[in-house]
C-alpha cells in the first residue's frame, strides 16, 4: 500500500473536517467579502455543508471516527445538490425547467476560472472529496473491526 494511502486512511476524518473548513470558509467569503449574493441553490448547498464543519470538528477533537456513517449522507445529498446546480449552469436548457424565480438567478456565474469552474463546481468538489474521506474512514473502522474480531478468539483461547 503506497505512504499516501495509508496517511489518508490514517487520518481520514480530518482532511474531510479540513475539506469542509475551507468550503465553509470559502462560500462565507464569496456572499460576506465580495458580496457573491447566493442563490436557492446555494443555500442548500450550504445547509449540508456548514453542519458538517462543526460536527467533523468535533468528532476530530473526540476522535470519533463512527461519526463518518452519519456525515456520509449529508455529503452525498449536498453532493447531489451540486452536480444538479453545475449541470443547471452548464445546459441552458436545464435553467428554463425549474428557474429560480426569486433573488439571484441559480445559472448566474459570478465566478468562470479556467472556462469551468464556478461556485457549485467548487462545492462539489468539496463534497466528492468529503464523501471519498468519509467513506475512507468507514472502510477503515470497519477493516479494524473485522482485525480485533478474528483476534478474539485466538485471546480467548490462550486463556482457557
Amino acid at each position: 500500500m503506497s505512504p499516501i494511502l495509508q496517511a489518508a486512511k490514517r487520518h481520514a476524518l480530518y482532511w474531510a473536517w479540513v475539506v469542509s473548513l475551507v468550503a465553509t470558509l470559502g462560500s462565507l467569503y464569496f456572499s460576506e467579502i465580495l458580496g457573491y449574493e447566493p442563490c436557492k441553490l446555494c443555500w442548500f448547498q450550504r445547509i449540508f455543508m456548514y453542519p458538517q464543519a462543526i460536527l467533523l470538528g468535533m468528532a476530530c477533537y473526540r476522535n470519533d471516527r463512527k461519526m463518518a456513517a452519519y456525515l456520509l449522507p449529508l455529503s452525498i445529498i449536498g453532493g447531489c445538490i451540486s452536480l444538479y446546480h453545475v449541470a443547471e449552469q452548464k445546459i441552458p436548457a436545464l435553467a428554463k425547467l425549474l428557474p429560480c424565480t426569486v433573488g439571484v438567478p441559480c445559472n448566474e456565474d459570478y465566478i468562470n476560472w479556467l472556462g469551468f469552474i464556478t461556485i457549485p463546481t467548487l462545492a462539489l468538489i468539496a463534497f466528492v472529496l468529503m464523501t471519498c474521506f468519509l467513506l475512507l474512514q468507514k472502510r477503515t473502522l470497519r477493516e479494524e473491526e473485522e482485525l480485533e474480531n478474528m483476534e478474539e478468539p485466538e485471546r480467548g483461547q490462550t486463556q482457557a
